[in-house]
């Protein structure tokens, strides 16, 4: 993950090494951030405290390649971790400030919850009013809500295990067509997280920020930041609040954004933002092969 990068632009092997020297501040046994993502093993890079810092680097690797060949975003948003990657993007705070906060964030959400106790499942084909009903009518005094509403028609829930289940099959009485079990280590954006919420919130608080260089649209409202103390509140909030993902990308829609990069690894988001937008231009940036028509589609854009 992020190898190729590394190797074809110095300012991403510089962001590497910048990466390396944070995560070792935090680490007594000696391992290189880098050397996990381009080697793994991959059990240690499924490690969520260990995932969180590996896909900020990558992201922020990838961002000063485009940044570096002129490519400035008017806007800047990411999908739940994502948006730590967009605030150093913006420049709210420092690259080294993130690696070391969200490997503790990953820690402090691994930890609040025993393994085993919580789920998260993916309801496909039922809307927000849907999945809510699901989720209230099988809590029976646990805890399942919408943890991720991602576009129309797809949105994960999170909770107890066992009222996770009760409330996918619900779902599906009520009409979803399919209900998903997700491979995650926590039940990740609801109420089980409030213990990693209030240990990473003094973190969050005590960071040195700076007004973002463009509007950061958060996940919890899909209002855009525009100063350092209304950012750290969006994401103390963003730990236990659901993902508004689908209302994000509607937010830059109406402020007039009609073509997106995902910055990072993978193009998960770039399916979900065709399926909000339909209309917008969407291109994926993580290797160097993307970069030329990169270059040239956002050149247009901006002569537009």
């Amino acid at each position: 993950m992020g190898k190729a990068l590394a190797e074809a632009f110095p300012v991403a092997k510089r962001a590497f090494d910048e990466a390396d020297r944070a995560f070792a501040a935090g680490d007594q046994s000696g391992r290189r951030l880098s050397t996990i993502c381009w080697e793994g093993p991959e059990q240690d890079l499924q490690l969520t405290e260990i995932t969180q810092p590996a896909i900020v680097a990558m992201s922020i690797a990838a961002y000063r390649v485009l940044a570096e060949h002129g490519i400035t975003p008017a806007f800047v948003a990411g999908h739940s971790l994502g948006e730590y990657s967009a605030h150093v993007a913006a420049g709210t705070f420092s690259f080294a400030d993130a690696i070391g906060l969200v490997r503790r964030r990953g820690r402090y959400m691994q930890e609040a919850v025993p393994v085993g106790t919580g789920a998260m499942a993916a309801i496909i084909g039922g809307d927000l009013a849907l999945v809510s009903q699901a989720c209230e009518e099988a809590a029976q005094g646990e805890i399942v809500s919408p943890a991720n509403i991602n576009s129309p028609g797809q949105i994960s829930i999170a909770g107890h295990a066992a009222a996770v289940q009760r409330a996918s099959e619900r779902a599906k009485a009520l009409g979803a067509r399919r209900a998903i079990p997700l491979a995650v280590s926590a039940p990740f954006h609801c109420a089980l997280m409030k213990p990693a919420e209030q240990r990473l919130e003094p973190e969050l608080r005590a960071l040195r920020t700076a007004t973002p260089s463009v509007p950061v649209v958060a996940n919890v409202d899909a209002e855009p930041k525009r100063d350092g103390a209304a950012s750290v509140d969006a994401l103390v909030r963003q730990v236990s609040a659901p993902v508004r993902w689908e209302d994000v990308v509607r937010r830059l829609a109406s402020e007039g954004v009609t073509t997106y990069v995902e910055v990072g690894p993978g193009n998960v988001l770039s399916g979900l933002v065709k399926k909000i937008q339909s209309d917008a231009r969407v291109m994926t940036f993580g290797s160097p092969d993307n970069l030329d028509a990169i270059v040239t589609a956002c050149s247009i854009s901006a002569e537009k």
